[in-house]
Formats: C-alpha cells, sequence, structure tokens
C-alpha cells in the first residue's frame, strides 16, 4: 500500500475516532445537564418546602400571639366592666344604706313600719310563741305597738293571739355614728329580728336584712342598668333555720 493511502486511512480513522468522542461528549454534557437541572429542581423544591413550612409556622406563631393578646384585652376589658359594675352596685347599695337610716326619722312612719314588719314576721313564722329583738332606742317604740302587731296577727291567721316577749337583755346594733354606712362597726338601721322559743327559726326582718334580700334578688337588673335614681323595697322577708 502506497504512504498516501496509508495516510488517507489514518486520517479518516482519527476523523472517525473524534468524530466519536465528540458524540460521547456532547451525551455526557447532556446527561450531565439534565442530571444539574433535575437535582437543582429537587434542591430548589426542599428549599421551597422548608420556606412555605417556616412560612406556616410563624403565621401560626402569629395568629397564636394574636389570640392571645386578644383574649388578654377581652378579659381585662370584662374586668373593667365588672369592676364598673361592682363599684357601681355598691354605690347604689350605699345610697339605699343611707335611706334607710333616714327611715326612722320620721316617727309616725317608722311606728307604722314597724308594726307591720313584726305583723309579717309573725304571719311568716306561725309560732305561738316568738322572741323579738330590736335596737335599745326602739324599745318603747316597740312596747308601744305589741298588742296591736298582736291583735291585727291573730285577725288575719284566725289564731290565738300570739306571745312574744321582748328582748331585753341583747338588742340589735345601733345606728353608725355620724350616719357612716362606711363603719366597721355593726350597726344597725332599725326594724325587728323574730326568733321561736327554741330558737331553731330566727327570721331578720331588720331592714338592713330586707335591703340585702332585695339587692340578691334586683343584682342582675341592677348590674344591667348604667345608672338608678333610688330603690324600692318590698315587704318580703327570709326565714331561717338552724
Amino acid at each position: 500500500m502506497k504512504d498516501a493511502d496509508v495516510s488517507k486511512q489514518i486520517q479518516q480513522m482519527i476523523r472517525f475516532i473524534r468524530q466519536e468522542a465528540e458524540e460521547k461528549a456532547n451525551e455526557i454534557s447532556v446527561a450531565a445537564e439534565e442530571e444539574f437541572n433535575i437535582e437543582k429542581l429537587q434542591l430548589l423544591e426542599a428549599e421551597k418546602r422548608k420556606i412555605r413550612q417556616e412560612y406556616e409556622r410563624k403565621a401560626k406563631q402569629v395568629d397564636v400571639r394574636k389570640k392571645i393578646e386578644y383574649s388578654m384585652q377581652l378579659n381585662a376589658a370584662r374586668l373593667k366592666v365588672l369592676q364598673a359594675q361592682d363599684e357601681m352596685v355598691n354605690s347604689m347599695k350605699d345610697d339605699a344604706k343611707k335611706a334607710l337610716l333616714r327611715v326612722s326619722n320620721d316617727k309616725k312612719a317608722y311606728k307604722k313600719l314597724v308594726k307591720d314588719i313584726i305583723v309579717q314576721g309573725l304571719i311568716r313564722m306561725k309560732e305561738p310563741s316568738v322572741i323579738l329583738r330590736c335596737r335599745e332606742g326602739d324599745r318603747k317604740l316597740i312596747e308601744s305597738v305589741l298588742e296591736e302587731a298582736k291583735k291585727e296577727y291573730s285577725e288575719k291567721a284566725n289564731v290565738q293571739s300570739p306571745t312574744i316577749t321582748l328582748d331585753t337583755r341583747v338588742f340589735l346594733p345601733s345606728p353608725p355614728k355620724n350616719n357612716s354606712v362606711d363603719s366597721n362597726e355593726p350597726f344597725c338601721s332599725g326594724g325587728v329580728v323574730l326568733a321561736s322559743e327554741d330558737g331553731k327559726i330566727v327570721l331578720e326582718n331588720s331592714l338592713d336584712a330586707r335591703l340585702d334580700v332585695i339587692f340578691r334578688q334586683k343584682l342582675p337588673e341592677a348590674c344591667s342598668l348604667s345608672y338608678t335614681h333610688s330603690i324600692y323595697f318590698n315587704h318580703n322577708c327570709n326565714t331561717y333555720k338552724f
């Protein structure tokens, strides 16, 4: 074979090898690019998931903080409302207590009120014999209405006149000094306390006890009012058994 033919074949083989090498290199490059893109997408999606998860976590934290803050503000507002209601009710009750202290100033009206209270208590207790306790300052007034009260009770209940023993050893507390309802000392605005002879039934029918009763009954209504000008008393009373 001539040298020219040999050289020509060698050049053909070189071109063939180079072409295969280039094709192989292109395949490797394409495969590497595809693998790179796939891995890049996987990493990108993984980072996106992390970011979404972190965002959701922080969003939940913000939502929880908002709920906690709202709950705290709501509770604070409720406490303020309750405090305002409590102050209003206490103010109303203090005004009522001051009004009660003036009830006994009108001797004629107070005398009738005490007599009615005694009759009411007797009707409520229905005892043939009771012990009556009053303020020391009301002793003479009570003694002056006892017979009339017993007679009225006897007629209304259609029973014999009961025996009423006035307790002359232990009296209800006196009115507060200077009419101060904020006094820490016990005081009584008027009225009476009745008890059965054996002491098992005690009926608190003082003006202060009646005030407590009406306030317990009217407390929901009082709390719903922003202001009230007056408090009305009814003739209800409670009987307590010991």
